[in-house]
């Protein structure tokens, strides 16, 4: 099935560092609040790393093991409410190691897809602790292409073309993006959706999280870079409607896909 408007919603929750239990509690409660409204989404859209925070040194301790809790709560709830989900990521724990891994349902509650960070963020000593991932999150929901990328991702301007040279017409980005690089985060994200010509859905963190302030800021913005929706500071669901006939609109009025020069690149 493919549609032409979506309603989307960004669950820009304050996480609990540490406390998986606490977490999984308030997203189900975010969930519902969020399919719960007259504007009820075609797909929900979660923070990075929301149910342990980065609680790095005992990530390994913390982890969902297999992802096997997340994928089960999140498959229930989309098929239950007929919603797409990006769970945005978790500590997903296996065999070699912990991997910062987001994972894709569609409307029937069927894992479509599943992606883990490629980049790690050093700022924070992700690569201490975590593994990166080897494969892009390439997705479809609702016969839609699309793309999926984690916080530190949006740095690496190359990870988003070749997600939109795929045929990607959306981005998602959860994040836990801080203090103070406000700045850097809308740049960024409207840079992505301008050079690519693509709706950026981006949901970051809020909260403080030992000395680390999360300012929230979640966005979606369209393939002109123009902003539909923003959050502010506090924990909230931001909402917006988009029509993805846009992309094909501005990528047939600015044929950038078709001017590239690609040998000259590489």
């Amino acid at each position: 099935m493919s549609q032409s408007t979506w309603n989307v919603a960004l669950l820009q929750m304050d996480i609990a560092i540490g406390e998986p239990e606490r977490n999984y509690g308030k997203l189900e409660l975010l969930l519902k609040q969020a399919v719960d409204h007259e504007q009820k989404p075609d797909v929900i859209v979660i923070p990075e790393m929301w149910n342990t925070g980065y609680a790095l040194d005992r990530i390994h301790e913390l982890a969902d093991p297999a992802g096997e809790r997340t994928r089960a709560m999140l498959s229930d709830f989309s098929g239950k409410h007929q919603v797409n989900i990006l769970g945005g990521s978790i500590a997903e724990k296996r065999a070699d190691g912990v991997y910062n891994t987001t994972y894709a349902f569609d409307r029937e509650g069927r894992e479509i897809g599943s992606y883990s960070k490629i980049h790690l963020f050093r700022l924070m000593d992700e690569e201490k602790y975590l593994k990166s991932g080897a494969s892009l999150g390439q997705l479809e929901l609702d016969g839609i292409s699309a793309g999926a990328m984690i916080c530190y991702d949006i740095r690496f301007p190359e990870l988003a073309r070749k997600l939109a040279l795929g045929g990607a017409k959306l981005l998602f980005v959860p994040a836990e993006w801080p203090n103070p690089r406000l700045h850097h985060w809308r740049t960024l994200l409207q840079a992505r959706a301008i050079e690519n010509q693509m709706f950026v859905i981006a949901c970051n963190r809020v909260g403080i999280s030992g000395t680390t302030e999360f300012f929230g800021h979640s966005m979606v913005i369209d393939p002109w870079g123009e902003v539909l929706a923003e959050g502010d500071g506090a924990e909230s669901i931001v909402r917006a409607t988009i029509n993805l006939d846009l992309v094909d609109e501005v990528r047939s009025r600015i044929p950038i896909f078709e001017d590239r020069r690609p040998a000259l690149y590489e």
